[in-house]
């Protein structure tokens, strides 16, 4: 007896067959029976099932005689399982990988539940994914399993069969099979989670389902959500201990119609109307008061529930009217508003620039951090005299010190320190529309030592460049007075592809004092912060941008690194600020997806090893002398597309990895931190990290602000001495790092 039986029923998805079947074939859990159910399709689906059949004995293929339906299909699924739970597919969907193994896991965990209600993304016909909008619903806090009174909000998750797991022993005492017809998953799954004794949730996505428009315009398959809701109600009545669910059901069936009949495209001409008298008398049939109905869903219930077409439509033209009228006021607003805006930074340039004010700026709005963020810092500590300010977007404003003063861009307050204060400092480019003025100090920090190819050097690379203008490019370049620089390497590099004629400042970067300046102490409390289990290894992993890719997932399977490394390895991931989102979704268990956290420094610190690909923080990371490896699955696309200034494989800072199993070899048998990788990572150290000794920022201040020339030497590379990782922490518990006494703590600054 298999664990799962996996039922796809097949009509006229051939193209997609092979990726539903493989994807379930090609599962890491391969305790499972795959039936293929052919609806007598007139494609290739039948010969598809047939070859799979023959290849694998796990395979059923199921021929119907005639074509019945996706119902009639599933059922004839169901009657050939012989598997512990049931799982249903549509022949275009897709298992994501290593589902099946999470949803076992899971079934054990909370003690084989009747139903297991799991997560999915949505596929459009472009191939990009969507995850579903009700993971809330689906978190995995609390008690499980559970009753449905107890997180009735799972009504509102899609009712579909192919979101859950089904114990096929209750399947079948709770007498569940699909109608015929469009909606067949309604009479299923309403039922289905109403009589079950236990559920449980996934917060994972399991299943890709790729989004048909092939049914928009049919008509039949719209009128049949009326028959199916007769069988849902049907069922409800049969059995009186369901009856306080009817309320419920009648307002999710209120909502469903309502969303069906509001979407036009859903139906031809002349045909809304008929579908709204069919909806009013539904509701009268099946009405059952005592569930609320938010106010802002009352109107569209009201006109659901009375059939009233012509208010729809009036409603409808109201607010098209609306729409039409309001785009060109809101228009108009605007450009009064920008107009008001440059005549105000105008006016503001023509006023003294103040000695006493600094402004700064990071990654084009971003939170506190970076270089700024610990230049602004050192503002503050050897500058007291100069009032700094930040410019970030209000959903960052959080990170911003309660000293500075924060500004939005865009705004009047925003113009007038650009054009008054006299120290402009950020790690990018500010407003093109900014006019350095004399008198102004243009400090530009840039965020990282170049590995891979830069400014002008991206002409010769048009996916990376993208939009790139070189004009407006080198006109920004004109504006800097001050380029700061951590290496050799990294100021030839800038003079070369930035050229012109401001002053490089060879002194480190920043952002990396706070390495020489933390302690043990605060090592132990950034890893409590991130709730990194004590003893744990703490893997941060950080990928770069792919410029020559449309979607930026990550290929490493961070569950199955871990699954083979074992119960000590833990794993941040962190994703690049151009990613869009989380690197991971969701993040589960011993992953955690750190892609939010203000402060890439850190995370750094929290970390024992740095796993990466060609992102710039290997060289930041080289500070704290922790073990690096580079994950370089792709080396050939990425120098093809983007282009690096050295071969990271004859230099590099640690073990490299060409695939995802090379990885967990080198984790596995420790060769992330041998005594080779620690000679790689001893000379990458002495290449790229000869400024970073914990005192750029002061040296920087000291020599643009305070116009100092004696400035404090350069620690040699051989008596710093870095933050211990934890396992140095666990081998050496007492250990800890002297912090110069004229720094701040580290604790209060992170």
């Amino acid at each position: 007896m298999p664990r799962f039986s996996v039922i796809v029923p097949a009509y006229k998805v051939q193209a997609y067959l092979t990726a539903c079947l493989e994807s379930v074939l090609s599962q890491s859990y391969e305790d499972l029976e795959l039936i293929a159910v052919d609806d007598r399709s007139p494609d290739a689906c039948g010969e598809i099932v047939d070859e799979f059949a023959a290849r694998d004995p796990r395979v059923r293929a199921v021929h119907l005689a005639r074509n019945a339906g996706l119902g009639a299909a599933r059922n004839a699924g169901t009657a050939e399982a012989s598997g512990d739970y049931l799982l249903f597919l549509d022949g275009d969907d897709t298992l994501a990988p290593h589902a099946l193994r999470a949803i076992a896991d899971r079934l054990k965990e909370t003690g084989e539940p009747d139903v297991l209600v799991h997560d999915h993304a949505l596929v459009d016909r472009s191939g990009e994914r969507v995850r579903a909008a009700f993971t809330a619903q689906l978190t995995e806090q609390g008690p499980a399993p559970f009753r449905l009174e107890d997180r009735p909000g799972l009504l509102r998750v899609p009712a579909v069969a192919w979101n859950k797991a089904y114990r096929r022993e209750f399947v079948e005492r709770a007498g569940l099979s699909f109608p015929p017809g469009h909606h067949a998953d309604l009479p299923w799954t309403y039922p289905a989670l109403t009589v079950a004794e236990s559920i449980a949730t996934l917060d994972r996505v399991c299943v890709h389902h790729r989004r048909s428009g092939g049914e928009l315009l049919d008509t039949a398959g719209r009128l049949d959500l009326f028959d199916q809701y007769d069988r849902v109600f049907a069922y409800v009545d049969r059995r009186p201990e369901l009856a306080r669910w009817r309320p419920v059901l009648f307002r999710r069936m209120v909502d469903h119609l309502s969303a069906v009949f509001t979407d036009r495209d859903r139906f031809p001409r002349g045909t809304r109307a008929a579908f709204l008298r069919r909806a009013r008398d539904h509701c009268r049939a099946h009405r059952t008061p005592g569930h609320p109905v938010p106010a802002r869903s009352r109107l569209r219930h009201t006109v659901i529930r009375l059939g009233l077409y012509r208010t729809q439509r009036l409603a409808e033209l109201a607010r098209a009217f609306a729409r039409r009228t309001a785009r060109p006021v809101v228009r108009l607003a605007r450009s009064l508003h920008t107009a008001a805006l440059r005549l105000h930074y105008r006016v503001q340039r023509c006023l003294p620039v103040r000695e006493d004010r600094a402004v700064f700026t990071a990654y084009e709005g971003r939170g506190h951090g970076c270089n700024p963020g610990a230049l602004e810092e050192a503002f503050r500590t050897f500058a007291p005299h100069i009032r700094t300010a930040w410019v970030a977007r209000p959903e960052h404003h959080h990170t911003v010190p309660t000293a500075t003063r924060r500004l939005r861009p865009g705004t009047a307050a925003h113009w007038t320190a650009l054009a008054r204060s006299k120290y402009l400092v950020s790690n990018t480019d500010f407003d093109r529309r900014t006019v350095k003025r004399p008198g102004q100090v243009l400090v530009q920090t840039q965020h990282g030592t170049p590995l891979k190819h830069m400014g002008l050097d991206l002409r010769e690379r048009p996916a990376a460049a993208g939009d790139l203008d070189v004009e407006a490019m080198l006109s920004g370049v004109d504006q800097w007075d001050y380029l700061l620089s951590p290496n050799r390497h990294t100021t030839l590099t800038w003079e070369r592809v930035y050229p012109g004629r401001y002053t490089t400042l060879p002194y480190g970067y920043p952002r990396n004092d706070v390495f020489q300046r933390a302690t043990s102490g605060d090592v132990r409390r950034l890893r409590e912060c991130l709730g990194i289990p004590e003893g744990s290894v703490a893997i941060l992993y950080a990928p770069t941008y792919r410029d020559y890719r449309r979607t930026q997932r990550t290929t490493l399977d961070l569950e199955r690194l871990l699954r083979r490394l074992g119960p000590r390895f833990v794993v941040l991931a962190r994703a690049h600020h151009r990613h869009g989102g989380p690197l991971v979704s969701p993040a589960t268990g011993r992953v955690v997806d750190v892609s939010d956290h203000p402060s890439v420094e850190s995370l750094c610190l929290a970390s024992d090893a740095l796993v990466t690909d060609y992102s710039s923080l290997m060289f930041d990371y080289a500070n704290l002398d922790r073990p690096i490896v580079i994950h370089a699955d792709d080396r050939e696309a990425y120098e093809a597309a983007r282009g690096t200034y050295f071969d990271l494989r004859s230099f590099a800072p640690g073990a490299v990895a060409r695939s995802e199993d090379e990885l967990i070899d080198i984790f596995a048998t420790g060769h992330w931190r041998g005594s080779r990788s620690t000679q790689l990572r001893s000379a990458f150290r002495e290449r790229f990290c000869p400024y970073d000794d914990g005192r750029a920022a002061e040296r920087v201040v000291r020599h643009v602000v305070l116009g100092e020339t004696r400035l404090p030497a350069v620690v040699p590379l051989t008596e710093r001495h870095p933050v211990p990782s934890a396992a140095a922490l666990d081998r050496s518990p007492s250990a800890t790092v002297p912090r110069p006494a004229s720094h701040t703590a580290v604790a209060e600054t992170l």
